[in-house]
């Protein structure tokens, strides 16, 4: 005899509600980012998490292209509870969908920049949050670029071990290791309001940003780092820029260009709870490298970072 009950529709990233928590399995069912609901629709959509599998530019260890796939296959274990450490569900007051991926033509390096602002700045434009998975850091550029053309120039947060602010070529390179320089020749952001935290490197020039570096970050605790980067910010409009190599290799060694010395993961969202109260416009997760990681460590930080924005970052009515 077969006794017929009733199930909670599988792939939610497909057929389930757009609000509330999911009830699929974590080991099974599509991989959207926390289960949302795969959708290129816009309508009534408070917030938009999107791929950009791109890491043409890296300058030591490449594989970030995989970051995205990385960053939603961890995800599913946040899949229907109550979330850490709210203890709310955030998709009862936030519609939010899951667009998939940025095309990229990989045989076009040059012209990938161009192909993400425009897809960023459509999303933008509808008046969605933009969280975006990367891909290697030269990405956030073009972000920046959709973002600006809407709000204007951008206070940047920056959690990353590099400063970035090497030299762009005048503009016209396609590198991770030189976004800010161009960001700041463009007017994208503010320097006088940006800030960089967890710094373990060196370059030639800061391009005017304020630098916390890990030793700081160590030494002056959560809540003296938060109220540097409330004091610096201020009410301006903030982008969020989260390379994962801000990390210890010992919390992230799946990335590119790890360095000794880093945040824990405690820290690192920690310090994103703590500025919650900022006038955040859109962010990004970057750098995730899922072949040098291990037992998934770094996607899952990864998924938690933007777990934890999506709990204290995005305005709610």
């Amino acid at each position: 005899m077969v006794v017929k009950t009733e199930h909670p529709p599988v792939d939610n990233a497909f057929r389930g509600p757009v609000r509330g928590g999911a009830a699929d399995p974590t080991f099974a069912g599509a991989l959207s980012f926390m289960r949302r609901r795969y959708s290129r629709d816009l309508a009534g959509v408070d917030a938009v998490v999107w791929g950009v599998p791109f890491d043409c530019a890296t300058s030591n260890r490449p594989g970030a292209r995989f970051g995205p796939q990385a960053i939603r296959r961890a995800s599913a274990i946040f899949d229907g509870d109550p979330q850490y450490p709210s203890g709310l569900d955030p998709f009862e007051t936030t519609v939010v969908v899951d667009r998939g991926d940025c095309w990229i033509d990989h045989g076009d390096t040059a012209g990938v920049p161009a192909a993400i602002e425009a897809e960023a700045a459509e999303i933008v434009a509808s008046g969605a949050h933009l969280l975006t998975l990367g891909g290697d850091h030269s990405v956030t550029l073009p972000l920046l670029r959709a973002h600006a053309r809407r709000h204007g120039p951008l206070a940047l947060v920056q959690f990353d071990a590099h400063q970035d602010t090497w030299d762009d070529g005048g503009g016209g390179r396609v590198s991770h290791g030189s976004f800010v320089t161009t960001a700041v020749r463009e007017g994208l952001i503010r320097p006088e309001m940006s800030i960089q935290i967890g710094i373990r490197t060196v370059a030639p020039q800061d391009c005017g940003l304020a630098i916390l570096d890990a030793y700081a970050v160590h030494a002056g605790g959560i809540e003296s780092v938060a109220q540097a980067v409330r004091d610096r910010v201020g009410d301006a409009p903030a982008y969020l820029t989260f390379d994962i190599d801000v990390l210890d290799p010992a919390f992230a060694p799946g990335t590119g260009t790890p360095v000794a010395g880093g945040l824990s993961s405690a820290q690192a969202l920690m310090l994103m709870r703590a500025l919650a109260a900022l006038d955040w416009r859109g962010m990004d997760v970057v750098e995730v490298a899922p072949a040098y990681d291990h037992a998934d460590i770094t996607a899952i930080a990864a998924s938690t970072v933007v777990q934890h924005y999506l709990q204290f970052c995005i305005r709610r009515a």
